[in-house]
């Protein structure tokens, strides 16, 4: 039996910093786990940038609320659900993700928490657990499920590798270049005869 797990923001929804950096004006918030591989330090550069500009959760929750799913993306899951329990396995917040999830239909959802201040300050950050992608997949496959696995970052590799079959979806070239091992895909279409394919194989 297949199970599917996918990051969110470059999959399903656009980017949140880059989108929030749009806003702002501030384009030091446009680095991603695309551009810096270690999620801790690139966090900390966040929580920096955020303090120095005097930005709150509010400035960040006000761009999100303008924000919608990728094109295609929920009939996407439309289509994907029927055949395959999906969970969304990101290193977003639980205070960013509630808009979007909502948009793609609630999928289950493994994410971190944001440590907000009184005033609204963003002052901090607690993961779920430390390389939880990897970790989540770990754990569903000591379930007895097989796992497809989807992301476009450096953040979703170690769970690209863990799973049965790992996929890159619109990465960048220097993803691309550095794990040649997985397949790529740009679109959804060009992603439905992969997973299709994938699950015959297992109903077979």
């Amino acid at each position: 039996m297949y199970i599917l797990c996918s990051d969110l923001e470059g999959v399903f929804v656009p980017e949140i910093w880059i989108n929030v950096a749009e806003k702002t004006g501030i384009e030091e918030l446009r680095l991603t786990t695309r551009d810096i591989s270690d999620y801790d330090v690139l966090m900390r550069k966040r929580l920096s940038i955020l303090e120095a500009h005097n930005l709150k959760i509010s400035d960040i929750t006000d761009v999100i609320a303008t924000m919608s799913p990728l094109e295609g993306a929920v009939e996407f899951l439309d289509w994907l659900r029927p055949q395959v329990s999906v969970i969304v396995v990101s290193d977003t917040f639980e205070q960013f993700a509630g808009p979007l999830m909502k948009q793609l239909g609630w999928p289950a959802l493994f994410c971190n928490t944001l440590n907000i201040d009184p005033d609204g300050t963003v002052s901090g950050y607690t993961l779920r657990q430390k390389d939880g992608k990897r970790k989540a997949a770990q754990a569903l496959k000591s379930l007895n499920y097989n796992m497809i696995a989807m992301g476009d970052s450096y953040n979703d590799i170690t769970m690209l590798k863990e799973a049965d079959h790992g996929i890159l979806f619109r990465p960048p070239q220097n993803v691309i270049d550095e794990f040649p091992q997985f397949p790529v895909v740009r679109d959804y279409d060009e992603l439905k005869p992969i997973i299709g394919d994938i699950l015959a194989a297992d109903a077979d």
